[in-house]
Parts: structure tokens; sequence; C-alpha cells
């Protein structure tokens, strides 16, 4: 996992950062944080050390503990140069919130903080999160100072609209959520270009299986999960093919798609490309069952108020694929799941299907898999398991591709 520098500036939003700094341990970072003096007016030094597992520094010439290392190193021989070595040694470095004072110095250089210092010698992604009243934030100058940070390759987590801190006011510069700037984090992470060379193949969206002209039985999944895999396959600098079953998102211009509608079409598509594929994940919503039989036109409705169908099983895609795929190909598959024994019935389904990696969510529970922008998984591999908290998808597509990276050869 990374190693993330958090700098907190003055501003009521430094109490999202508590959060932010939450999310991160969960998900298996290091973390350290600076605080501007003015920061600790609202939040106190004491609430991200405890959360963060490391003591806080405020002051450039304030000792530090740890000598530069975060949880879970070795500390460090000597005491070092703090606004050095914490930055030297972070994989990213973000700043939230980001006040109107602290930006308006990053654009100009100045460095009359710790947190200042650190982000003039920061060597990795930096990211800035501004937060402030509305008025500052649309002010010439902080629009001029971000649009400077920008041209200079740091990345900007846009503030939200919302009610602001003062009584009473509503407008643009509230803190991007939490899980937001995570995902923001991670993906400045993301391994690009390590998987230039390699196609991989995504499945995304959900079949539907005809009754009549008119009727079709189908699922609510939206596509978002596999097409955020895709495009962070894509960041990392492979070829990436997805077969969409009915997705009505937006289109990244890197990827080249394949519509299709039903079981069998999202069958005979995979098939096609499977054989020139480095990675296939198969995160479709595909139907199990498809009416044995499709009515011509449409059923009208009669005097009786049931109506019988039959149904048969669709063919098993990811245990074909997998008993055809050639020697080095990784398969990745989904197992969405309702209730507490899902778990036990995804992990007999990574032996079953000989895959190398199940993604397991359980469907039961609120805001997270079909048609959201959460989702929250584990990850089952025959070497064993990882969790990863409620997070945007985004998050977990990049932490899927981390793990899919891990596996054995």
């Amino acid at each position: 996992m990374a190693k993330l520098l958090l700098g907190v500036s003055g501003g009521v939003a430094a109490f999202k950062a508590l959060e932010v700094v939450r999310l991160a341990t969960e998900s298996g970072h290091a973390v350290r944080v600076i605080q501007t003096h003015s920061s600790k007016r609202f939040v106190g030094t004491a609430s991200f050390a405890a959360l963060s597992g490391a003591p806080v520094l405020s002051g450039e010439f304030e000792r530090d503990p740890l000598r530069g290392s975060f949880p879970g190193e070795p500390i460090g021989a000597h005491d070092p140069a703090s606004h050095l070595a914490l930055v030297g040694a972070a994989d990213v470095f973000l700043i939230a919130p980001a006040s109107a004072n602290t930006i308006a110095k990053l654009a100009n250089g100045l460095a009359d903080n710790l947190l200042t210092s650190a982000a003039l010698a920061a060597a990795c992604p930096l990211i800035v999160a501004p937060a402030m009243n509305n008025r500052m934030y649309e002010h010439a100058a902080t629009q001029a100072n971000l649009t400077l940070l920008r041209e200079r390759g740091v990345t900007i987590v846009d503030p939200g609209v919302g009610r602001l801190a003062t009584h009473g006011e509503h407008g643009v510069g509230r803190l991007a959520e939490p899980a937001e700037l995570l995902a923001a984090c991670e993906a400045a992470l993301a391994p690009r270009g390590a998987w230039a060379g390699r196609r991989v193949l995504v499945s995304a969206g959900g079949t539907r299986e005809a009754i009549d002209a008119v009727r079709y039985i189908g699922n609510r999944s939206s596509g978002r999960m596999g097409f955020a895999i895709a495009a962070a396959a894509a960041d990392a600098g492979a070829d990436v093919v997805v077969v969409a079953a009915n997705v009505a998102l937006e289109r990244d211009p890197r990827i080249d798609y394949i519509d299709v509608e039903s079981a069998a079409e999202l069958a005979a598509a995979c098939e096609a490309q499977a054989a020139t594929a480095d990675i296939i994940v198969m995160a479709a919503a595909i139907a199990d069952f498809r009416p044995a039989a499709e009515r011509d036109g449409k059923l009208s409705r009669s005097a009786s108020d049931r109506l019988t169908l039959e149904f048969e099983a669709t063919p098993d895609i990811l245990a074909g694929l997998a008993a055809a795929r050639p020697g080095g190909q990784k398969l990745v598959g989904f197992a969405a799941e309702h209730g507490a024994e899902g778990i036990d019935r995804a992990r007999a389904k990574l032996e079953r299907k000989q895959v190398d990696l199940i993604v397991y969510n359980d469907i039961s529970s609120e805001g997270i898999g079909f048609d959201s922008p959460d989702n929250e998984v584990t990850l089952i591999t025959v070497d064993g398991e990882q969790h990863i908290p409620r997070a945007p998808k985004s998050t977990i597509a990049t932490r899927l591709i981390e793990a899919i990276e891990a596996l054995q050869p």
C-alpha cells in the first residue's frame, strides 16, 4: 500500500480531513499529517494522531519522533529535516482543505511554514483540494492561482456546491467528499504505463433475455463497475476492449467497445476476443436463465390473470473462458451475492470456475452494487482475501488493478 502525506490548512472543512485519514488507513495506506497552526483552531492534532497512528507535525523546527518514517516503517537513524523527509518518503501529497491563503503560497512558491515547505520540495504527485467561501473561491486571484498550479502538473480536486460554513450562505467552495479525495490519491498512485502492451478484455452491464418482441428479463446493472475497471486498466497503459451489455454510460475514447444485448451475444463477443487477451475481467451481470422460446410478436393479455414461462439455463461464460484460456492469461470473475452466506458461495465459485480472482460484493447492503456510484467488495484468491471498504467504484477499480498485478504468473 501507499504512503500518503496529508497537509491540513485552516478552515472549518478540516474536520473532513479526519475522514480521509480513516478511509485511507482502512484501505491499508500509511498516513502522516502536517497541520498548519491555524488548522489546529478547528481540529486538534490528537485526533489526527489517533487515526493515523503517527505524530502530527506543525512547525518547521519541530522534532519528529518517527524521524521522517511512516507507520509500519523502522524509525530512521537520525533526525532529518522534516519538510524534506516526510514528503521525500511519501508516494502522494494531498493538501485538504487548501485555503485561499495556502493556494496563493503554493502558486507563488512561498515556503513560510512546514506544509508549504514540504509542497515546494515534493517530487511525488501533489493534489490540492480547495475549500473556502464562494466569493474567495471565485475571486480572479484564486482562479489564477489554481490555473497556475494545474499548469505545473498539480491535480486540483474541485470543491462542491452547497451549504457553506458561514450561516445562511450557499455556493461553490465545499471541500470535496473524503472518498473522492482518497480516490484522487489512488488514481495518482495507479501504475500508469505498467500495463503498456497488455490487452485487457472487460465485460460490463447487464444482459437482457427476450420474452417477446417487446418484453425482456434483465437486471439493474448499470455497467459503472465494469467501465471503471476499463478506465483504470487504460490508465495503466493497457489496450482495453469492453463488451458492453446495455450500458448507457459515457464512452472513453481510449477504449474500444462492443455493444451486445443478450447472454448469448455477450458470450460470442467475449469468446472472439479472449484468445488475444492477457487479462479478462468479467464484471457484467449475466442472466443465468432465459426464456426457453422467444414468442413471435407481442404477447397479448388474455382473459387469464396468469402467464407461465419456461426457462432454460444460459451458457456458463466464465467457466467456458477458463477452460479455453491460454497459458499466462489472468481471469477475474464477479460474485454479486445476497446475504451473510454470500461470501461462502463466492469462495466456492473461485474453485468451481477455476479463475484467478473473484470480486465478491453483498448486494443486500444499501448504497452499493447495482446502479450505485459506490461499492464494497472482497477480493478472493487462493492465497487469501482482501476486503475493500465502501468507496467510489473508481477507487475499487484501482485497487482491483493492483490486486491483479500482484497475482502470481
